[in-house]
Parts: structure tokens; C-alpha cells; sequence
């Protein structure tokens, strides 16, 4: 093991890894090496950022848990911390089930943590540290606005984890956008549990629409994405900001579950199917070209057949061009858990998501195959093998079609803007060839 180095392990969404990042950079501001996700972590400690949200995400948090205590029973590993959502809502029983952690925080006194390890090796804590130390390419970083949510959906344990929601300062947001930019920062994510509701808790209004149109006022931004919106009160001047500001993508992220008024006054959604085919169409109609990514549930306790054939109809309408789905899942501590029965066998649950993901298969290869011929600006986020792998203005990290460029016979710059023609597409991704270099 490394002395002095310390291995981040981060599991589940965006938003721990933004709490991660906060955290090592504290650490190396404190004289640790850190690293995150290594492929062979060899570091005198270990942290763990957990996820809590629903089963199978639990389940690797606590094998990734038992993971490294094995490492430490073998003396490859000094000390081991567990953070985050998990132990935020489970800590007694993990203490209590796996004693072999060394300490267990939660999803908010993370830095605690830091605080037990300087006084125990009698390091002096530095004062008023803010950077983070990114894990992702330099050139794009998540934004988290804001914790927690209001929303209270009866399958979701979100606030049961994280609390009420509480909206960052906006200064304070900005300033963090500014220093980003100024270390290479071009392209950001900006993230939240429900980033529409930004605001409501510090003077009852929404401000989300304000804080994306005064980032985009910031030079350097080149992208700004939006991620988890919600459709209930949509804030409508936001797509305002998307048609006047170039640098805000016409990119959406906004959850839907499912469109039959049954299934959503069951689910807690505080909209109706009428409102949810309207909010489409003017998030089309107000934003030409706009790219829909969603998420939709299948198996929420009641849904019949005819429900699901109702939702597979509205995806079949809709032609989301990004589109995730799940089994519902039973959560400890929520209202569906406490008043309904998970009474759809998980065959059929697993059934009905398999022929909802096979009909957006068919709805995002036809979509895809719609830019054959058209010009896009993309950003290149690294090589592989014999390709570079970008993206376009419509395409989140990780979760998203990407564009596959050929590396022979060129040099491309990750994090460099290039005018690429589509060539052929798939199912998901893209094929291109590059027309010309942007000075950026």
C-alpha cells in the first residue's frame, strides 16, 4: 500500500461524484495523493461513496463494502471510510453488520471524515478550501445547484435520504463556474435532484431560467446541459434562455414514469396524463429541436396491462430521443412501501421492460439514423483504440449516444470543438469524419 495515498471509490449518481470530488480536494489541499475508480487501488485508505437509492444499487454498495474490508483483513489496506447516501440511512445496521469500516458518515458531514484523520495524525486543518479536484476530463464537470427535494413521489426514497430541497447560493454557483472555466472548464452539466424547483426555498420563486441565462453570460461556458427537471410548474421562461443563449443546449432532462392518470395519482406525480402531452408539445414547440431524455418505471404496484400498453403508446408519441427505464423496486420508509403491495410479479416486470427498452431501440435508430449526411458540432472526450469518441450538443456523458470518429491518419484534441459529418449511425451511437477544426 501507498502511505499517505488514499483510494475514492464512488458509487450511483452525478451528484455523489460531485461530493466526492469536494472531498479530495480537501484531502490533497491536507498533503494525501488521491485517486478515484482506480482499476487496481493500492492506497493506504479507502473511501466509499455509496448510493442508497434503490435495490440493485444498495446491493453493490455493500458488496463494494465488503470488497475492501477483505482487503484490509489482508493487509492491503490501513484504514477503510464509508460516506454517503447508504450509510446517510442505514448507518446503525451497517455498523452493527460490517464492523470492520473504520468509520461510517453520511451524505452531509462527509468532511468530518477529514476532520477525525487530521486530528488523530495531529495535521493542522487549513481553513476556507474550496476547489475540486475533478475526476472527469478537464474539459466538462457537474454542477450541483442544489440537495434534496420537495417532491415526496411514493416510490422515491430521495428524501427520505437527502432532506427538503435546498438551493445554493446563486453567487456562490456562479463563482464556482468562473473558476471552473479559468481551469479549462468548457462544458457543464448542471445537476440536481429536481433542478426546476431552484430557488423556491430561498423567496418562494423559481430561478432556475435566471441562473442558466447568468451562466451563459459567462465567457468560456460553451455548453450548459440540464439535468432532472420536473414536469410539474415547469418553469416556461427557461426555454426562453435555450432559444436565446447558443452555449445552453437544447438538451432536457426530465422524468415522466408514466402517463396513465391512474398510474400517476398513484405514484404521488402531482400531474396528469393531459398536462404531460401538452408539456411535450410546448417543449417542442418553443424550442425546435430540443432532445428529450427521460426515465419511465415499469411494475409500480396496480399497473395492469392496459397501463403499460398505454405507456408503450405514449413512447411510441413521444419519440424521446433518450430514454432510460426500470423495475419498480420496493424502498424502506416509502409511501408506496407503507400502502401499497408490490403485487406485480418481477417476470412481468422484467417483461414489460424489456419490450418498453426494445421499442426505444427501434425510435432511437430511426432518430439516429436521421443525421446521416448533417454537420455537427462535436466535443472529443478521448480515444479509444482505433477511434476518437465524441459528443454533440444532444449527448450527456456517460449516459448517451456518442460519435465514433476514425484516429488514422489525424490528431484530435480531447476537449477541442470539430465540425463532424454523420456518416452512418446505429442503434445509438454515430459514425463520423471530421470537416474542419474549431478554433476552441
Amino acid at each position: 500500500m501507498k502511505k499517505d495515498t488514499v483510494d475514492f471509490i464512488t458509487l450511483g449518481c452525478s451528484k455523489n461524484l460531485v461530493d466526492t470530488e469536494r472531498l479530495m480536494g480537501l484531502f490533497e489541499a491536507h498533503g494525501f495523493k488521491c485517486t478515484h475508480d482506480a482499476e487496481r487501488p493500492q492506497g493506504e485508505i479507502a473511501v466509499i461513496n455509496t448510493c442508497g437509492f434503490i435495490a440493485d444499487a444498495k446491493e453493490e454498495s455493500i458488496n463494494t463494502i465488503l470488497e475492501f474490508v477483505e482487503r484490509k483483513e489482508e493487509g492491503k489496506l490501513d484504514r477503510l471510510y464509508v460516506m454517503g447516501c447508504l450509510s446517510e440511512r442505514y448507518m446503525a445496521d451497517l455498523e452493527a453488520e460490517i464492523p470492520g469500516v473504520d468509520g461510517y458518515y453520511g451524505k452531509f458531514n462527509y468532511k468530518q471524515l477529514l476532520d477525525d484523520l487530521l486530528r488523530e495524525r495531529n495535521i493542522p486543518e487549513k481553513d476556507g478550501l474550496q476547489e475540486r479536484l475533478l475526476t472527469t476530463p478537464k474539459h466538462y464537470a457537474y454542477l450541483k445547484i442544489a440537495e434534496g427535494c420537495d417532491r415526496h413521489c411514493a416510490y422515491c426514497a430521495i428524501p427520505i435520504i437527502t432532506g427538503s430541497h435546498h438551493s445554493r447560493p446563486m453567487d456562490e454557483i456562479l463563482d464556482e463556474v468562473r473558476q471552473l472555466v479559468a481551469r479549462g472548464v468548457k462544458e457543464f452539466q448542471v445537476i440536481a435532484q429536481e433542478l426546476t424547483y431552484y430557488g423556491v426555498d430561498i423567496d418562494g420563486r423559481q430561478h432556475i431560467a435566471e441562473l442558466v441565462e447568468r451562466m451563459a453570460q459567462i465567457n468560456g461556458v460553451e455548453w450548459i446541459r440540464l439535468h432532472y427537471a420536473y414536469p410539474t410548474h415547469f418553469p416556461w421562461d427557461l426555454l426562453r434562455v435555450m432559444r436565446e443563449n447558443d452555449n445552453v443546449c437544447n438538451y432536457l432532462d426530465i422524468a415522466l414514469q408514466h402517463i396513465t392518470d391512474r398510474m400517476l395519482s398513484r405514484m404521488k406525480r402531482n400531474v396528469t396524463k393531459e398536462e404531460t402531452y401538452d408539456l411535450i408539445r410546448r417543449l417542442r414547440a418553443e424550442v425546435p429541436g430540443i432532445r428529450i431524455r427521460t426515465t419511465l418505471m415499469v411494475g409500480f404496484p396496480g399497473e395492469t396491462e392496459e397501463d403499460f400498453e398505454e405507456l408503450m403508446e405514449f413512447s411510441r408519441w413521444a419519440r424521446f430521443e433518450r430514454m432510460g427505464a426500470f423495475a419498480y423496486s420496493e424502498e424502506d420508509g416509502t409511501y408506496s412501501a407503507k400502502h401499497y403491495t408490490d403485487d406485480v410479479p418481477e417476470e412481468v416486470k422484467r417483461n414489460r421492460l424489456d419490450r418498453l427498452m426494445s421499442l426505444q431501440q427501434e425510435i432511437s435508430a430511426e432518430l439516429e439514423a436521421e443525421k446521416v449526411g448533417r454537420v455537427l458540432k462535436v466535443i472529443i472526450d478521448r480515444r479509444e483504440g482505433d477511434w476518437y469518441i465524441g459528443r454533440t450538443e444532444f449527448s450527456s456523458p456517460e449516459v448517451d449516444p456518442e460519435v465514433l470518429i476514425p484516429a488514422y491518419g489525424r490528431r484530435l484534441q480531447r476537449g477541442r470543438f470539430y465540425d463532424v459529418r454523420i456518416t452512418d449511425s446505429e442503434e445509438f451511437d454515430l459514425y463520423g469524419e471530421v470537416v474542419e477544426k474549431r478554433n476552441k
